[in-house]
C-alpha cells in the first residue's frame, strides 16, 4: 500500500507543483525506478537471459544458506522444490514446481525481494539464471536450458490452471446472503475437535547440523559429498555386495564424510526418501529404482535401458555427475579426491539393503 501510495505522489507530481507550487515534476528515470512489476504475461520484463549453471553458481553463493543447497529448505526457510502431488494433502508442500502459478511471479518475486537483505541487488541476467535454476531444481527443464524475456511467458508452471479468478461474490455471496433458514435446527452444539499448531518443517537436532554442514560446504564451492571404490563389487545374488578388504577405517572415513550428504539422502534403518532416495543397497540397485521417488527422466530413463549400479558406473557418476548422465537432477559438481570417493562407496558397501 505505501509503494502504491508513493507511486502515485511520484505520478501526480507534475499536477501537485503547478497547483501548489511544491517540487518538480518526476523525471522519467525516477518512474522507471518504481514501475518494476511484471505481469503472468511477462508484460515488464527486461531485457537479459540466463542458464541453469550460472544460476547455480549464484545459488549456491547468494541462496543456499537459506534455502538448503539443493532447495530442499534449511531449517524453516522455504523449500523451493519438489512437493508435487501434495496440495490436496494435510500437509502440502507449497514450491515453485508444485504451487506457483506463472514464472513471471518468480522473477518477480526474486527481483524484487532477495536476496534476503540486500533485495534488489542482483542484475536482470542474474535473475533470469536464478530462474532457470529454480525450474531446474523441479525437473522442468534441462541444465543447458536459457531462460531470456522471450521464452519466460512460454514456460508454464505445473499448478497454472490451479488458479482462478475469484468468483466468490457471483458463487458464494448470495449463499450467505439471503434469508436465514431458522427451521429444523440442531438442538446441540458442540466443539467436535480443535486446530493444532503444525510444526511445518519437523527436524532433530542432527539433521539441522547436517543441513548446516551442507550450506557451510555450498559456501566452499563443494556443495554435496559422495562417492564410489573400486574395492565393492556386486554379487551374483539378490543385488547384495562382496565386499573385498574393505578397510575398517575406510568405512568409518566414509559414514564422517556422509554426514553432509544428509540434508538429501538417508541411510540404515527406516530410512526414507527425502530430497534425493534413499541409498541403502544403492550398489547393486538399478538406477532410479527406489519406490515412491520422483527422479529426473534422465534418471528414469538409465534404469529402463538396463543402468545398474556397480562401483565403476557409481564412480563415474559421483565423479562428474553431468558429465556422465546429462539431465540428472542431481546438484552437487561431482568429487576429486579419490580417498573420499573411495572411503564413501566403501562405507555405502556396508549398509544393507
Amino acid at each position: 500500500m505505501l509503494r502504491c501510495l508513493s507511486l502515485a505522489l511520484v505520478l501526480a507530481a507534475p499536477a501537485s507543483a503547478e497547483t501548489l507550487g511544491l517540487g518538480r515534476p518526476a523525471l522519467p528515470e525516477e518512474i522507471a525506478a518504481w514501475d518494476i512489476d511484471v505481469r503472468p504475461d511477462g508484460a515488464g520484463l527486461p531485457e537479459g537471459s540466463g542458464d541453469v549453471l550460472t544460476g547455480e553458481e549464484i545459488y549456491l553463493d547468494l541462496c543456499s544458506t537459506c534455502h538448503g543447497a539443493f532447495g530442499e529448505g534449511a531449517g524453516r526457510w522455504p523449500v523451493l522444490m519438489g512437493g508435487f502431488g501434495t496440495l490436496d494433502g494435510t500437509r502440502p508442500v507449497k514450491t515453485v514446481g508444485s504451487y506457483w502459478p506463472y514464472l513471471s511471479t518468480v522473477w518477480d518475486y526474486v527481483h524484487r525481494a532477495m536476496p534476503f537483505g540486500d533485495a534488489q541487488s542482483l542484475t536482470a541476467d542474474e535473475v533470469y539464471a536464478l530462474t532457470a535454476y529454480l525450474l531446474y531444481l523441479n525437473d522442468l527443464v534441462p541444465d543447458d536450458f536459457v531462460l531470456d524475456r522471450a521464452n519466460l511467458a512460454e514456460t508454464p508452471l505445473p499448478n497454472e490452471d490451479g488458479f482462478f479468478l475469484d468468483d466468490r461474490e457471483e458463487v458464494e455471496l448470495p449463499l450467505f446472503s439471503g434469508e436465514a433458514c431458522m427451521t429444523d435446527c440442531k438442538e446441540n452444539v458442540g466443539i467436535t475437535m480443535r486446530a493444532a499448531v503444525l510444526d511445518v518443517t519437523p527436524e532433530d537436532q542432527e539433521a539441522r547440523e547436517a543441513r548446516g554442514e551442507a550450506a557451510a560446504a555450498a559456501d566452499q564451492g563443494n556443495p554435496n559429498l559422495a562417492a564410489a571404490a573400486r574395492d565393492i563389487e556386486p554379487s551374483d545374488a539378490e543385488g547384495s555386495l562382496t565386499m573385498v578388504g574393505a578397510d575398517p577405517e575406510l568405512v568409518a572415513l566414509g559414514e564422517a564424510l556422509f554426514r553432509q550428504c544428509r540434508a538429501c539422502h538417508e541411510v540404515g534403518e527406516g530410512a526414507d526418501n527425502r530430497v534425493g532416495p534413499h541409498l541403502n543397497g544403492v550398489i547393486g540397485r538399478v538406477a532410479g529404482g527406489v519406490d515412491d521417488y520422483r527422479y529426473s527422466s534422465a534418471m528414469a530413463n538409465a534404469g529402463e535401458a538396463g543402468l545398474v549400479w556397480d562401483a565403476v558406473s557409481l564412480h563415474d557418476f559421483l565423479a562428474d555427475p553431468r558429465g556422465y548422465m546429462t539431465g540428472t537432477k542431481m546438484a552437487f559438481r561431482g568429487m576429486q579426491s579419490e580417498e573420499d570417493i573411495d572411503a564413501m562407496i566403501a562405507y555405502l558397501g556396508s549398509i544393507d539393503g
